[in-house]
């Protein structure tokens, strides 16, 4: 049977996976929700006047979107369906993403209700990074120490006989 880690970690990763992938498809694509396809557009025109450095660098607002729209598709995929490895560097990639998000969310002074989803998701994939990163071997370990002790006791029987 599975353990309780894996089967958080397998659940948290299909759920954020799956949440990544409307989130970033909406920000790509009208065809979802064409009301909060329009919203996207105007949040990140806002986000891209409140960083004229990014127009310097050639970044506009149509291509953050996009950008971070990409991101969130393709990391959403690799947690829903790729295993091992790729998971975690997703994960870390999709924090990034979240860590970006809230910055742009406190730079135009949007209130905690809009980026609220931000925070709670960073969180999660917070979490889930920690989760999966913890050492396997622990239970192993602790085996580890009680065979030494039992070894040590039997030692110091056959020194006292």
């Amino acid at each position: 049977m599975a353990s309780p880690r894996t089967i958080t970690i397998v659940a948290l990763s299909f759920a954020l996976g799956l949440f990544f992938v409307f989130m970033g498809t909406i920000k790509l694509t009208p065809r979802l929700s064409k009301d909060a396809y329009s919203e996207m557009k105007r949040a990140y025109k806002s986000y891209a006047k409140a960083l004229p450095g990014l127009k310097k660098i050639g970044i506009s607002s149509v291509l953050l979107r996009k950008i971070i729209g990409s991101l969130e598709v393709g990391c959403g995929v690799v947690l829903t369906l790729v295993p091992g490895r790729p998971k975690d560097v997703a994960n870390f990639l999709l924090l990034l993403v979240m860590l970006a998000v809230l910055f742009f969310h406190q730079l135009v002074g949007d209130p905690l209700k809009r980026y609220a989803h931000a925070l709670v998701f960073g969180i999660l994939l917070t979490c889930r990074l920690l989760i999966a990163r913890q050492s396997d071997d622990r239970p192993e370990r602790e085996d580890t120490r009680e065979e030494l002790q039992i070894n040590d006791q039997e030692r110091n029987k056959v020194k006292q006989s």
